[in-house]
This record gives C-alpha cells, sequence and structure tokens, in this order.
C-alpha cells in the first residue's frame, strides 16, 4: 500500500504541468518589478504597480486608502472597478498565477525532503480516497430500487449508481408492480440478471467503507465528521473587518505594513541596501522575521488569514466562468464507482470540487490553477468560457446516478474488482 500511494504522488507531482507554467510567470513578474523597484524605475510593486500616470492599487489598498483620508479617491475607485471586473472574469487566478506568497510556497516545498514529501501526500491521498469511498458507500445505501414504475433502465442506471441490491431484491421490486405503472418482465429479469451478476461482495462493500485503510482509525464517523460549515463569512474576513477597522481608528493602513506581497518586495529593497550601501538597519531583521511568521508557521495564511483573499472571495463568488466542471460521464467516481479524488489531492485552494462539502473551501474561492485538470486520469474536468448553470455540478454533494460505463480504467489500490458470476 505504501510503496503504491509513492507511486501515485510521483504520478500526480508529474502531472502538474500548469503549476510549472504559473510558478514560471509569477517568477518573471517577480524578477521584473523587484529589477524595477531596485534601479528606481516607476514600475511600483503589486500593492500599487502602473507606468507614469497611469497606475493602480491592489483592492485592499484601495479600500483601505479611501477609508485612511475618509475621501473617495479616483485612482482608487478606478483601481476598485478594474479588480472588480477581473475578479468576476477569473476569480482568484492572482493568488496562483502572480502572487509572490505562491513562490515562497513553491520554495518551501522543494526544500523538503524527499521523505516529508511522501509523508505529505499519502496522508492528503489516503484521507481524500477514504472520503471518496464513505461518500460512493452512502450512495449505494441511499440509492434504493424503487418498484412503482421502475424501468429496466432505471434498474441499471440505479444499480451503475450503486445500489448493489441484489437479484433476489430487485426481482421482488419487479414482481411487485402495480398495475398502473407495469414492468416489461423480459426487461425487469434482464436487469436482475445483471445485478446478481455484478454484485458487491463483503469484501469490496468494506474496501468501499474506508473502514479498512491504513489512514482511517476512527470508522465511517470520522469521514461524515470531517464535512466542513462553509458559513458565508470564515476567519480571513474577520482579519479583513480588523484591518478595515484599525485603518480606520489609525488614520492609515495598518495592514499594509504586514502584507506579504509587501513585506516579500521590501526583503528585496533592505537585503539589497545592506549590500549594495551597507544599510544595517532593524529592518533587514524585522522585515524577513514578519514574512517568514506569516508564510512558514502561519501555512495556512492563504485560505485562513489573508484578507486580501478575503475581498476577493466577496467578488468571486459571483464568477461564473473559467470555473472548473466535472463531466459526470467521464469522473471515475460517478461513472465507474471508483474512488479517485485526486482533483482534490492537488487543490491549492483547499477545495473538494467532486465532494464540496469535505473541502475547507468552496469553489467561490478558485484560484483557476488548473491543477485538478491536470492530474484527472479521464480529463473529466474543464474550465469553460462560461459555465453557467453548469458550475454547480462540480459543487454537488453525494454520487448521482448515471448510464452504466464500462469499468475500463483502474486506479492503483483504489480498484475494486468485481467479481465474476
Amino acid at each position: 500500500m505504501a510503496a503504491e500511494t509513492k507511486k501515485v504522488a510521483q504520478d500526480l507531482s508529474a502531472k502538474l504541468r500548469t503549476q510549472k507554467l504559473r510558478t514560471a510567470i509569477a517568477a518573471i513578474v517577480f524578477v521584473v518589478m523587484a529589477a524595477g523597484l531596485i534601479l528606481g524605475v516607476s514600475t511600483g510593486t503589486m500593492s500599487g504597480f502602473g507606468w507614469e500616470s497611469i497606475s493602480a492599487l491592489c483592492p485592499l489598498g484601495a479600500v483601505a486608502t479611501m477609508l485612511a483620508t475618509k475621501t473617495m479617491v479616483p485612482r482608487a475607485v478606478i483601481s476598485l472597478v478594474i479588480m472588480a471586473l477581473l475578479i468576476l472574469v477569473v476569480g482568484r487566478a492572482f493568488c496562483a498565477w502572480l502572487c509572490p506568497s505562491m513562490l515562497i510556497t513553491r520554495i518551501q516545498e522543494f526544500l523538503r525532503t524527499p521523505k516529508k514529501r511522501r509523508e505529505l501526500a499519502a496522508e492528503t491521498h489516503d484521507k481524500m480516497v477514504d472520503i471518496a469511498k464513505y461518500e460512493i458507500t452512502q450512495a449505494k445505501e441511499s440509492a434504493g430500487v424503487k418498484a412503482n414504475g421502475l424501468s429496466a433502465k432505471a434498474l441499471g442506471a440505479t444499480y451503475a449508481a450503486g445500489a448493489g441490491d441484489s437479484a433476489a431484491t430487485v426481482a421482488a421490486a419487479a414482481t411487485s408492480a402495480s398495475p398502473a405503472n407495469p414492468i416489461n418482465a423480459a426487461s425487469a429479469a434482464s436487469a436482475s440478471a445483471a445485478v446478481a451478476t455484478a454484485s458487491l461482495s463483503a469484501q469490496d462493500k468494506k474496501a468501499l467503507s474506508g473502514c479498512g485503510a491504513g489512514s482511517c482509525t476512527a470508522g465511517c464517523a470520522s469521514c461524515a465528521s470531517a464535512k466542513q460549515p462553509h458559513k458565508k463569512l470564515d476567519s480571513r474576513h474577520y482579519v479583513l473587518g480588523g484591518a478595515l477597522l484599525s485603518t480606520a481608528i489609525f488614520g492609515f493602513p495598518v495592514f499594509c505594513l504586514v502584507c506579504p506581497v509587501g513585506l516579500t518586495f521590501a526583503t528585496v529593497l533592505v537585503v539589497w541596501r545592506l549590500f549594495a550601501a551597507g544599510d544595517m538597519t532593524i529592518a533587514v531583521i524585522l522585515v524577513p522575521a514578519l514574512l517568514i511568521i506569516e508564510l512558514v508557521f502561519l501555512r495556512k495564511w492563504c485560505t485562513r488569514f489573508c484578507p486580501l483573499s478575503a475581498l476577493m472571495n466577496l467578488v468571486s463568488r459571483f464568477s461564473k466562468t473559467f470555473v472548473p466542471v466535472i463531466d459526470d460521464t467521464k469522473c471515475l467516481e460517478t461513472s465507474q464507482g471508483v474512488p479517485c479524488s485526486r482533483c482534490a489531492q492537488v487543490c491549492e485552494s483547499d477545495i473538494n470540487i467532486r465532494h464540496i462539502a469535505y473541502g475547507e473551501r468552496t469553489l467561490a474561492d478558485c484560484s483557476r490553477c488548473r491543477n485538478c485538470a491536470d492530474v484527472c486520469p479521464t480529463h473529466a474536468i474543464s474550465f469553460l468560457v462560461f459555465a453557467g448553470a453548469k458550475a454547480k455540478s462540480g459543487a454537488r454533494d453525494g454520487i448521482p446516478a448515471p448510464e452504466a460505463q464500462p469499468a475500463t480504467v483502474m486506479l492503483d489500490e483504489d480498484a475494486l474488482e468485481v467479481p465474476s458470476a
């Protein structure tokens, strides 16, 4: 099991093609802006950038500026409108494609020992697969075969969704149909035979439950209790409220002093001055120390503390463009009942797009990193230009009931072998 989990982790890492592209883009943008800061070129930083008379502020900086000055600053208003429109289109893409914090996270991952990487990957893998197994089992138990008006096609679809009823149960349902809603006897017998051929064994049910996994020590209750509350406001929004309140009280943007984006560029500047001019000040120690505390010791900074993330979340929850959408006819869990959850294992925003209730965040926090699409073994995830109502398909709880699909794709230790008759 450990060797197979290690193989899965290595396969996932190798498939993260877009992550390498994002890292390269963010690094190039950061180097260009840092060089401009050092050379005195007026391009600014990501906290406030532009060229000559054309400039823009980050959305949080724009709000804080107007709150501190208690005036409507035209440049701040324009910046807010532009940023709001961009967030409506691409959500929190800034976090995955440009934010310096993401670069620091990549460096942290690179510096980890191979053993530590394997341990973290295995922990995430086992947790997400256990959740998938639990949800599939719940779907099988709740699907049930209803006799009234149930056609042979519905019987097949019910089993494909994982009803797992015995042939006797299906036959009984068929024979007890009401006269008003008769079921074709030949079709019902055929459906019964199909269920009998592919019914789950006790071993398969145990495997599906997730309780047999090495990571599961508390039984199915541990998976059920893993669901997240998903309130409209979370810890980040309270940090945002504190940042704005402190700005109103003290008359200047207090959070800007500890913003990781600003601290990253400030670190570059103070280190440059130290070596170029021998300018040794307390800032040489204080600025990098603050950055390390926020991003290393507060490892969940982006999903639990960042007020800029909270501000973007308030807008991105209305975004319907470039949202990940799952094709249920291709997804292994919905088409074949095979626990996968690779998309949840690699999401940088802590979203479980297959079982949204178990993720720390929802699609409102999607950063369009495309990790989920890169690792999906059946290419079931796509980022449509306009998802509309389809965007909700990735946020559905439970397992829907698709047409029966041939079990042609299996996933390492997660694959279930259907016993022959």
